[in-house]
């Protein structure tokens, strides 16, 4: 039986023995929008959490400037469908050009620029009319300080957002390995956060809160956290998508924040969480294709994400490109540090850090699918001395993985998730 996973552009034909019985898990089909300027148009002519009749013109009328956040080069977000219809109507209500700024919010990622950041933006009309600009984290300048949180993170946000009149965050709303769900709150805080900021609320005691999971908002210490800054800079809106797995828009709203935020939530929890009545001692997955899977770093969210379906002890099997490698220098350091060390060594080490350093947060989330069971990785993009950094075992054959997997435990029946972490089953 062939099925194919998400593997970089093109994807990985799995070719199962026949004595494999897969049980494929993926979203039911999503009911998709034909007419895509239709929808965003009527999203933004009824936004989400304001008044009858108001549309984000008549929410733009008087502003003097705006900042439109969007995601980088990690999530396929589909912005050429919703910026310049969002753009045009900024500036049919009265502003200028020159203050509007579509700002990138990178996080702690590196910026996308050139070819790269055509793609992010994926609409040249954009590129000619507003400042599109990305966020550096470590930039202190580039930042206001606007309070301490109730849990005592010190918030600096990217002063282009704080300070814009008009502040819209957009983004894909699926299924986090933190912080519930992404989208919405998330695109602020990391995404136009200082590095003070985000290391902080990513620090070891944040990171092992048993809420701090895929699908959990209630009690989601980063979620919390999220929501606080979202309040503490006086609110914004949000454009929210969710796609289906062939990057189709499936749903489009517009509206303030919170309440557009989880609208999108409630949309896309019927697909991606998937009730599973069994536990698995082989379990086959992907880091969703590109652009997720460019790098290592990005790849530990899909081997967390099926860690409720996996039996204890059993093997996780996992395809990634990883085609820029194993991801940042700081990340690069932190999987030194856990190899050489050892888990228990590096939990401890960073346990009793205030700050995180920079990206060992991700290798924190690493050790808890490593708790459950065994780890494997298929990839095209590591060197030699990358493999050896992964923490896991680098694999050149995925049937024979599997099939040795399903003779080791005596059970033939596999769990398979082509998307990856956009698919998160529970054992239900």
């Amino acid at each position: 039986m062939d099925i194919n996973l998400l593997y970089g552009r093109t994807g990985y034909r799995l070719n199962l023995h026949p004595d494999c019985e897969p049980i494929v898990i993926e979203k039911q089909p999503m009911p998709l929008i034909e007419d895509v300027p239709e929808a965003v148009a009527r999203a933004l002519d009824s936004p989400v959490g304001c008044q009858s009749g108001e549309s984000l013109s008549t929410l733009a009328q008087g502003a003097h400037s705006a900042c439109i956040l969007v995601c980088d080069i990690t999530r396929p977000v589909p912005n050429g469908a919703f910026l310049r219809p969002l753009i045009e109507r900024l500036l049919a209500a009265g502003l200028a050009p020159e203050n509007v700024t579509v700002l990138i919010a990178t996080g702690l990622h590196r910026p996308n620029e050139d070819a790269e950041l055509a793609e992010v933006i994926g609409d040249p009309w954009v590129l000619k009319t507003v400042a599109v600009e990305n966020h550096f984290a470590r930039n202190d300048a580039d930042h206001v300080d606007v309070g301490t949180t109730s849990k005592g993170t010190a918030v600096r946000l990217d002063a282009r957002f704080v300070d814009a009149d008009i502040r819209i965050a957009t983004g894909l709303v699926e299924p986090h390995f933190m912080a519930g769900y992404s989208g919405g709150r998330k695109v602020i805080a990391p995404g136009v956060a200082h590095a003070e900021t985000i290391t902080t609320f990513h620090n070891h005691r944040f990171m092992a809160d048993q809420n701090a999971a895929n699908c959990v908002l209630e009690g989601n210490p980063l979620h919390e956290e999220q929501l606080e800054i979202v309040a503490m800079i006086g609110g914004a809106y949000a454009l929210n998508t969710v796609i289906d797995d062939e990057r189709r828009l499936a749903f489009v709203n517009f509206g303030e924040i919170v309440g557009s935020h989880l609208q999108a939530v409630d949309f896309v929890r019927e697909y991606a969480e998937v009730p599973v009545a069994k536990k698995f001692h082989t379990v086959v997955t992907s880091a969703a294709g590109y652009p997720l899977d460019k790098t290592y770093y990005q790849t530990v969210k899909g081997m967390v994400g099926p860690m409720d379906i996996l039996a204890e002890g059993g093997d996780l099997i996992i395809v990634s490109e990883c085609s820029e490698g194993m991801g940042s220098e700081e990340y690069v350091e932190s999987q030194r540090r856990f190899v050489a060390d050892g888990k228990d060594a590096f939990l401890a080490t960073i346990a009793a850090q205030p700050h995180a350093k920079i990206d060992e947060w991700q290798t924190q989330m690493l050790t808890k699918p490593q708790a459950r069971g065994r780890i494997y990785l298929y990839s095209h993009g590591l060197t030699p001395s990358d493999r050896a950094l992964t923490g896991v075992e680098v694999i050149d054959d995925v049937e024979a993985t599997v099939r040795d997997s399903c003779e080791r435990h005596g059970e033939h029946t596999i769990a398979v998730i082509p998307e990856g972490p956009y698919v998160v089953p529970l054992y239900r």
